[in-house]
């Protein structure tokens, strides 16, 4: 009886083939794999952490991407101008963020004539180039370096030439791509649709800034100068092929600005340079002066009921100057019936602003 009580009992040969000497559940195996996967995992944030920083990871492989608009700081105006062309015509405009009202009124009327897939937009600062871009995906560029997002830039302020002297740059760029270009100024309007008009070889169309009524079969050579010794010319309408001519305008407007810089004394704009450069390469360059009935100032057909009841039917895009002032420009498009956005914002690409 006393070997047996302190004999060890007898192990279950049947029910354990492979005796073990730890307890039942104790898994030592599994608790160094765990311990070995926390060294693994740790490691790999580590190095995650030092080298992401310099690794270029191609945009929307990371889900937590915090910035959707950081992909339309990289857009080029190459690549947008391959996007949005059609045969190989853009129609372009370059807009601060004071000035989307006039935009979304601008492309209303472009819609309705069945030409705005083509329109580029210059965003001059960033938050236009995200609310376009937004709402019509690849519409919008940014040529760097950004303006200053602000309010409306007062006619003959620094501002305002710091804004429109960038523009022969911009369809310089555009002509060097090879596109023909429409420029507009987006306090226009189109009432038809202007490419029957721009017909033929032509380097250079431009529309006149004078206020009086020409005949109706009016030469279309550049104008003679005026009392300032140039002519007067709009640079709101201008559309060129990409030609050596019209590259050689554009190249002399850059000179013209740069030789006459804004000033307190001389509150220079970009148009007086325009006309400078135009007068200045005449004899190189084949120039078109688009038909005043087609295309005319505001000065006449904001002034002028007679001559536009004589003219009715015939007016192709009226632009809105010889008036100065943000609200004062909304006043005058809406007593003509002009101002498109009040009723009809879901015809235009960017809906309601």
């Amino acid at each position: 009886m006393s070997s047996l009580r302190h004999q060890r009992p007898l192990q279950n040969v049947s029910s354990s083939p492979n005796p073990s000497r730890f307890p039942q559940n104790y898994q030592p195996t599994n608790n160094f794999r765990t311990s070995t996967n926390l060294i693994i995992l740790l490691t790999l944030l580590i190095i995650f952490g030092v080298l992401l920083p310099w690794i270029q990871v191609p945009e929307g492989l990371l889900m937590f991407n915090s910035n959707p608009n950081s992909k339309w700081r990289d857009y080029t105006l190459s690549d947008a101008a391959a996007m949005v062309a059609k045969n190989n015509t853009l129609i372009v405009c370059a807009v601060s963020e004071a000035y989307l009202p006039f935009l979304n009124n601008w492309l209303i009327s472009i819609a309705r004539q069945k030409q705005h897939e083509k329109v580029l937009v210059i965003a001059e600062d960033y938050v236009t180039l995200y609310k376009v871009n937004e709402r019509w995906p690849g519409h919008a560029v940014l040529v760097p370096p950004a303006l200053e997002a602000a309010a409306a830039h007062k006619f003959g302020s620094q501002g305002f030439f710091n804004f429109t002297a960038r523009r022969p740059r911009h369809l310089l760029n555009i002509l060097e791509l090879g596109y023909t270009v429409m420029y507009n100024d987006v306090d226009m309007v189109w009432l038809a649709d202007p490419f029957p008009y721009l017909q033929g070889e032509h380097d250079v169309y431009f529309m006149d800034d004078m206020a009086f009524v020409k005949p109706l079969n009016h030469s279309h050579s550049l104008p003679p100068p005026g009392k300032k010794g140039r002519p007067y010319i709009c640079s709101c309408m201008i559309y060129m092929r990409p030609t050596n001519g019209a590259k050689l305008v554009m190249k002399k407007w850059i000179e013209e600005l740069q030789a006459e810089p804004w000033s307190k004394a001389k509150k220079a704009n970009d148009q007086p340079g325009f006309n400078w450069a135009l007068m200045k390469t005449a004899g190189q360059v084949d120039l078109y002066l688009l038909p005043q009935a087609a295309f005319p100032t505001g000065g006449l057909y904001f002034r002028n009921k007679t001559w536009v009841k004589e003219t009715k039917g015939m007016n192709v895009i009226i632009h809105n100057n010889y008036i100065v002032g943000f609200e004062k420009k909304i006043k005058r498009f809406r007593d003509y019936g002009l101002w498109l956005v009040d009723d009809h914002a879901s015809e235009s690409p960017l809906g309601t602003l």
